[in-house]
């Protein structure tokens, strides 16, 4: 293993800081679907920056038109001024993501990451409805500040915002309850009834794959349903896709695959394509009821990062290809995990796409899988309430070749903690 890194990071670095933890290296190059240490040592990267690298790590296609852009002096910053490269990257989003699926959506920037579009798509839902509660999922995860905590499930990010969270209310996600229950049995009593203290709802936030929640694929039906139930009720239906959007469970919005048309839609993490801080908040023309102004951010105006994120349309999704080739890679994946899970009890399979793992009935197995898998030379991080699921999450630009390393190091980890 290398050398652990120098003790500037302990010294002058929060304790807050988690990543490093796991990977106790300091990282100095990456290409691709590996990242390089100080020392020289590789690593087969199936973490991909929990999902902003879906186009591998210093893509080309994509560096070389943000080289050029910064070599003559293209506008860096300019929060929500008129740009070329806002433009073009407009211009080429519409052409190739919303009008090819008849998606009438209004495009906004609310800031650099996930977050920042989650808060927007909060606060335009209760603009809209003119309420203030909002509907989320058990075991969701949708950001790290205040109002997207308040619709967060997990219990120890909710503690960290030191204040009571309040103005959401939680209802069972997709098979919460073992199917012992009809799908939103419980959601929609609690609609009709009026003794049933359910605040009326301005909308619903949901992620059709739960990454961070554990891998909990919502499955199609269910998520028709949903949008069926929100169309009844007058309520925004809105879709989280920051971490599965942008391809990674096939289409270029993980919705697409249900046939339904969310009122608002959260994207950041892959958007830019290059790991470059951005996020969009799309939302049905006519809920466009901002005023000038008032939500806004300084660094709503990343201009590199359309510059890189207009290069990666350009380069993945002018066809099908990628769609197609990621979908492939899907069901190698799928079957490799399967495979694993045959040979070794207590685990079984999790996710969608190229979001994918395993769940082990004893949590802690999750951890030592990961640990092992990085002594091994792949990055792997958990998920689920408990850390019970090993997840895998490679580029989707990764070649045959080193997904199959990786997932043959992956079934080698798992026996190793296994037996």
């Amino acid at each position: 293993m290398s050398t652990l890194p120098p003790s500037i990071f302990g010294a002058v670095e929060s304790e807050v800081r988690g990543y490093c933890r796991s990977w106790p290296v300091s990282f100095d190059t990456a290409v691709g679907s590996r990242m390089t240490d100080v020392d020289g040592r590789a690593y087969l990267d199936f973490f991909m920056g929990a999902g902003a690298l879906n186009y591998g790590h210093n893509n080309p296609a994509l560096k070389r038109p943000l080289l050029d852009y910064l070599t003559r002096d293209g506008v860096v910053h300019s929060l929500d001024m008129h740009t070329a490269a806002k433009a073009e990257f407009l211009e080429t989003f519409s052409e190739l993501i919303l009008q090819p699926r008849g998606l009438d959506y209004k495009v906004m920037f609310p800031g650099p990451t996930g977050t920042n579009a989650v808060e927007s798509a909060l606060k335009l839902a209760r603009k809209v409805r003119g309420r203030p509660h909002m509907v989320n999922f058990t075991n969701a995860f949708h950001g790290m500040t205040l109002g997207s905590l308040a619709v967060t499930g997990n219990a120890k990010k909710r503690a960290g915002a030191g204040i009571p969270l309040v103005h959401a209310t939680p209802m069972p996600f997709d098979n919460y309850l073992g199917g012992k229950t009809p799908d939103f049995v419980w959601f929609e009593r609690l609609l009709e009834d009026a003794g049933s203290s359910l605040n009326s709802p301005a909308g619903v936030i949901v992620e059709t794959v739960q990454g961070e929640g554990g891998l909990n694929a919502a499955r199609i039906e269910w998520l028709q349903g949903l949008a069926e139930l929100c169309r009844r009720y007058e309520l925004l239906l809105i879709v989280d896709d920051v971490q599965m959007g942008c391809g990674r469970t096939g289409p270029f919005f993980s919705f697409e695959i249900a046939g339904i048309e969310p009122d608002i839609v959260c994207l950041s993490k892959s958007i830019s394509g290059y790991g470059l801080p951005m996020a969009l908040t799309l939302f049905k023309r006519e809920h466009d009821l901002w005023s000038p102004g008032e939500h806004n951010g300084t660094f709503r105006g990343q201009n590199p990062s359309f510059v890189t994120a207009t290069a990666a349309l350009r380069e993945y999704w002018a066809d099908d290809t990628l769609q197609r080739s990621t979908e492939a890679k899907a069901q190698r994946v799928e079957a490799a995990l399967n495979a694993i899970a045959r040979d070794n009890a207590g685990v079984h399979l999790k996710g969608r796409g190229l979001a994918q793992g395993l769940s082990f009935a004893e949590p802690e197995l999750a951890d030592k899988a990961a640990v092992a898998a990085f002594e091994r030379g792949l990055l792997i991080e958990t998920a689920g309430p408990n850390s019970e699921v090993a997840k895998l999450f490679p580029a989707l630009t990764i070649t045959d070749d080193e997904l199959n390393e990786g997932l043959d190091i992956f079934a080698e980890v798992v026996r190793s903690v296994t037996r």
